[in-house]
């Protein structure tokens, strides 16, 4: 895969191991030079915005939602589709200047925009209220992770918006915290809260006679959900040592979950289906508790999806 294409699959914005773990540090380097990808800090880089700062220019308006989250150089789910701006209440646009731009009208106080961008806490406040839960939260966590808005004033922020959707803002407050380690995390958290689990980023568990930090935790029901990437195996002493972390924390009486990034971003229903039916009341005999679980069929091809939006497994490679 080029470059270009696994940094826009990383939301535009990414480090320098994610870019390489879908690419390589050929493809990486040629990219760079040919300016079709920037880098923003030391092993950190984005898609060149020029596009959406064009489409601002174009309605007199800023950058908003993920535009300026990529602007702000925040780590996003996804990447826009198309520029993202807002213009003030009341300014008349004509439509064949915001043809291609996902355009929004708000009322903008002086605070709320800052250079040619809506202002940090307003970007995450806008994203709250009008993306998807997932989404959302990754750029919250972002704006906290990177120490450009703090947790004081987005919880601030969210107790005084008022209007159409002010629930999702703050029930995005409520939850956002700068531990997750990205956007890859922050969606498996998104979807584990949506699944009712009480999820805790990089909490410490003692397990094997050490101190570890899984990517999520719920103590109540003792689980533990690790967002695996591909690029901690790298050696077969990676390998190793990740076996041994998982089998502690099962020793340990830890329930231990693990999904890919494809998993995560690709394929929530899965994800979702899976967590419930782990974090489900097990009082029942082990007879009962098998007769009342869904069925998944394993005779489908491989790839192909059941109804409970699980990859089935072809018999012939049981």
């Amino acid at each position: 895969m080029d470059a270009v294409t696994a940094l826009a699959q990383l939301g535009g914005i990414a480090s320098r191991g994610d870019v390489i773990a879908l690419s390589s540090t050929k493809k990486l380097r040629v990219a760079v030079k040919r300016g079709r990808i920037q880098r923003v800090a030391r092993n950190r880089y984005k898609l060149p915005d020029v596009e959406a700062g064009s489409a601002a220019a174009r309605v007199n308006g800023y950058r908003s939602h993920l535009s300026a989250a990529q602007f702000w150089n925040w780590e996003i789910k996804v990447h826009p589709g198309n520029p993202q701006v807002t213009v003030r209440r009341g300014r008349k646009v004509g439509k064949d200047r915001y043809v291609g731009v996902s355009l929004h009208k708000r009322m903008l106080r002086p605070e709320d925009v800052d250079g040619p961008a809506t202002s940090k806490l307003r970007t995450v406040v806008d994203c709250a209220r009008d993306l998807p839960f997932d989404e959302a939260l990754a750029v919250a966590d972002s704006a906290l992770r990177s120490g450009d808005v703090t947790t004081t004033e987005l919880e601030a922020a969210a107790a005084s918006t008022r209007g159409p959707r002010a629930g999702k803002v703050r029930r995005v407050a409520e939850h956002a915290d700068g531990r997750a380690a990205n956007p890859f995390e922050s969606v498996l958290r998104a979807i584990a809260i949506e699944a009712g689990l009480d999820v805790v980023p990089q909490a410490p568990v003692e397990a094997g006679g050490a101190v570890m930090h899984p990517d999520l935790v719920d103590r109540t029901r003792r689980m533990i959900l690790e967002a695996d990437s591909w690029r901690h195996h790298a050696s077969q002493e990676d390998h190793e040592r990740d076996c041994q972390r998982y089998n502690a924390f099962v020793a340990a009486g830890w329930t231990v979950l693990r999904f890919s990034w494809h998993h995560v971003m690709s394929n929530p229903a899965y994800v979702r289906t899976t967590l419930l039916l782990v974090a489900a009341p097990r009082s029942s005999g082990p007879a009962e508790r098998e007769e009342s679980q869904p069925v998944v069929d394993l005779g489908r091809p491989v790839g192909v999806q059941s109804d409970l939006g699980m990859p089935s497994v072809s018999s012939s490679r049981m």
